[in-house]
């Protein structure tokens, strides 16, 4: 006959078993997840998508920076790059007498600036980024005849933007194929008085002489 140590030390083993497998299939559980999730066609879309426009990015500012605004700064009288032209707001403690050469002396010295010059390069470089993807997503549309670029239109009941091919209006469900004002026409010419009865001592065209 089993002691009653014996049994308790069994059924304690035997719980810490248990208690390992659940962990261990939540674990192994949670792993499966991670990698169904992680090796998704939409995620992996996503990623390189991610990574493709990140170095598409870096080099259209890399061609705005270094090839197009060089020529720009030495045809316009500007006598340095365009994103080191700035405007001093407020002096800094060390402030030159012939001025500032940089953006960063000025910086440093601790004076108050306006970077236009900045602001000038980065707009620049989000035009270029905006007209190079715009090109890119034309000649794939041309290649593929996907229409990726829609042409919209603001509807005339809303003032809304939809799509030019739209035959009805996805924000206020009007009908943009002209049924509306039809629609609307004929409620308002049955709504109207009927004018063709006549009045007593009147009498319609063609009609014989009233007795």
């Amino acid at each position: 006959m089993p002691r009653l140590e014996d049994t308790q030390v069994y059924d304690r083993n035997e719980e810490e078993d248990d208690l390992l497998n659940r962990n261990r299939r939540r674990v192994v559980r949670l792993w499966e997840d991670f990698i169904d999730f992680a090796f998704q066609g939409n995620v992996l879309e996503i990623a390189f998508g991610l990574i493709l426009a990140t170095m598409f990015t870096a080099l259209v500012t890399s061609f705005v920076s270094d090839i197009v605004l060089p020529p720009i700064s030495v045809l316009l009288p500007l006598n340095k790059n365009l994103e080191e032209k700035f405007a001093v707001l407020r002096s800094g403690a060390n402030h030159p007498e012939e001025g500032y050469n940089t953006l960063k002396q000025a910086q440093a010295d601790g004076a108050v600036v306006m970077a236009y010059g900045f602001f000038m390069n980065r707009l620049l470089n989000f035009m270029g980024v905006g007209f190079s993807l715009y090109m890119i997503a034309s000649i794939y549309q041309w290649m593929s005849k996907d229409p990726i670029i829609k042409k919209t239109i603001r509807c005339q009941y809303c003032c809304r933007f939809v799509n030019i091919n739209s035959i009805r209006c996805i924000n206020c469900t009007s009908w943009l194929d002209g049924r509306e004002d039809h629609f609307h026409h004929q409620i308002h010419t049955h709504s109207l008085p009927n004018t063709s009865a006549t009045t007593p001592g009147t009498s319609t065209p063609g009609a014989g002489p009233s007795q």
